[in-house]
């Protein structure tokens, strides 16, 4: 899966395993009454491979396997954040995610004769620190965003968005420099 290239799922019963693992925690820390903080934060470090200090992801949350996500430091999802992490997907310090906020490392093959035989990809995903993704936002396979970049609510992000940027809209473009 971490290679970027194609390869069915449903070949893969180790994977599976792990796939319905992340799906029952995720769904555990989504049952959790609100003020049961403590017991959400060890599930989600129970999830992903790596979370710093001081992070907060509101309910609900999804994600695809969990162990392919790194998280820096002072990180806050509000609520309805999805991660389809099925490639390495790493999150710096200071980022902030606003609601319903989409993020993508899987895709599938374009050719309709490849891609109905179940084959997908999971192609790495980089957000850089002190970024703020606006609400509704999706970010698709492969994007890298760059350090103090702000991507306004609603955006589709198709390409690498560089540092420093005001970036909205669909596609993603970048609105101007901060």
């Amino acid at each position: 899966m971490n290679e970027n290239e194609y390869y069915n799922l449903t070949d893969d019963e180790e994977m599976q395993k792990k796939h319905l693992h992340a799906q029952r925690l995720c769904h555990e820390h989504n049952q959790l009454d609100p003020k049961e903080f403590e017991k959400r934060q060890e599930i989600i470090k129970k999830l992903f491979s790596n979370i710093g200090e001081n992070f907060t992801i509101e309910q609900p949350f999804h994600c695809d396997y969990g162990y392919f996500v790194s998280i820096g430091t002072n990180f806050y999802a509000n609520y309805n954040l999805t991660i389809l992490d099925t490639a390495k997907f790493t999150i710096g310090d200071n980022v902030f995610i606003g609601p319903s906020v989409n993020i993508y490392a899987a895709t599938h093959p374009l050719d309709v004769e490849r891609r109905n035989k179940n084959l997908e990809k999971g192609v790495p995903i980089t957000i850089g620190n002190n970024v703020w993704i606006g609400g509704n936002a999706t970010i698709l396979p492969g994007v890298n965003i760059g350090d103090n970049s702000v991507i306004g609510a609603g955006s589709v992000v198709t390409k690498d968005i560089p540092s420093n940027v005001l970036a909205a809209g669909n596609p993603c473009r970048i609105i101007k420099k901060i």
